[in-house]
């Protein structure tokens, strides 16, 4: 059985990769996941708020009023509060890339195309060997068009792409209004894989203490359809590297994002509730699967339900959607 997949240009032994989490803040959890099968391991991310607190202090920064964001800077932690700092990141890196015998993937996260991009290439000098950017914006500023938006996206990459010479990746919300033209552009500005998707963390109401929580809701395997039906989509339309980042839970959700055209599937919420040991049974599941229905590589399963290799490509298109809607319309409805 053949496990091995291509990532960023990276060759890996199976497509199981952690992605961005707690776990990647200590070496011993790295080599857990690595003895588990993780075949690559993308680091958490370094914020730009860290990086820019390295020059001056977070404080000094909020007093400044916070026209620079879309987001208000008073929702993101003081510099004391972040359990890894920009010097102990790359320390990490170094370290890892060192004692680990798989690729270490580096991850940013910022909003703006400007100086604390430069981090890219100390983190490309700490041995990482590719690099995710996490784009988290929610565009909330009334004044900012779709335009605006989507250029935000675009100068980065660009910058980070001028910064290093390792492979980046940049992890995508799905809100675009043209996912498929935002994909493209990306890809045409030296984008060399996407991750699908992004998931914005929204607040919630305590309405007895009347204040705003944050509380962190992990994924699971029911918002998979909407990146599958991107995967699906995008598969040999782009010349770039798939990756799926939402609710693989079991290896059931491995297949289902290989078939529909991911060359990775990343996992972290799976991992943080039942541990590191978590990648050998996707691993297993995959394997065994992949036996009892005769297919000999990753290779051959990679985009085999793809839009371009189905025999009925409008099933991910609006004529399915009245055909499902149709279909089921007496079962949902309300009698009496």
């Amino acid at each position: 059985m053949n496990l091995k997949t291509t990532y960023l240009g990276l060759d890996l032994k199976n497509p199981i990769v952690p992605s961005a989490s707690p776990l990647s803040q200590r070496l011993d959890h790295m080599k857990q996941l690595e003895d588990a099968g993780a075949s690559a391991i993308v680091m958490f991310s370094l914020f730009e708020e860290q990086i820019r607190a390295e020059a001056e202090s977070l404080e000094d920064m909020l007093s400044m009023g916070t026209d620079s964001f879309a987001e208000s800077l008073e929702f993101f932690p003081r510099a004391s509060e972040y359990s890894v700092g920009p010097d102990a990141y790359l320390n990490l890196i170094s370290d890892a890339s060192a004692s680990l015998d798989i690729p270490i993937i580096g991850s940013l996260n910022g909003v703006t195309p400007t100086g604390w991009i430069d981090y890219a290439r100390n983190i490309q000098e700490a041995g990482a060997q590719a690099l995710e950017l996490n784009v988290y914006h929610v565009a909330t500023d009334l004044n900012e068009s779709s335009v605006q938006v989507e250029q935000r996206y675009v100068d980065i990459l660009k910058a980070v792409k001028a910064s290093v010479d390792i492979p980046v990746a940049i992890k995508l919300s799905p809100y675009f209004s043209s996912m498929a033209n935002m994909s493209k552009r990306l890809v045409e500005a030296g984008c060399d894989g996407l991750v699908l998707f992004n998931r914005f963390y929204q607040p919630d109401y305590d309405l007895e203490s009347l204040q705003v929580t944050a509380d962190l809701n992990l994924s699971t395997s029911h918002e998979i359809r909407l990146p599958l039906l991107w995967l699906a989509v995008l598969k040999n339309r782009l010349n770039t590297s798939l990756a799926a980042s939402t609710g693989v839970e079991t290896h059931v959700e491995v297949l289902k994002y290989l078939m529909a055209g991911a060359d990775v599937t990343m996992t972290a919420s799976s991992l943080i509730t039942k541990g590191p040991g978590h990648v050998r049974s996707l691993i297993d599941g995959l394997t065994e699967w992949m036996d009892e229905h005769e297919y000999v590589s990753v290779e051959q399963l990679k985009g085999s339900m793809s839009q371009s290799a189905v025999a009925d490509p409008s099933t991910f298109e609006r004529a399915n959607y009245i055909k499902i809607l149709e279909k089921n319309k007496a079962e949902y409805t309300l009698t009496g």
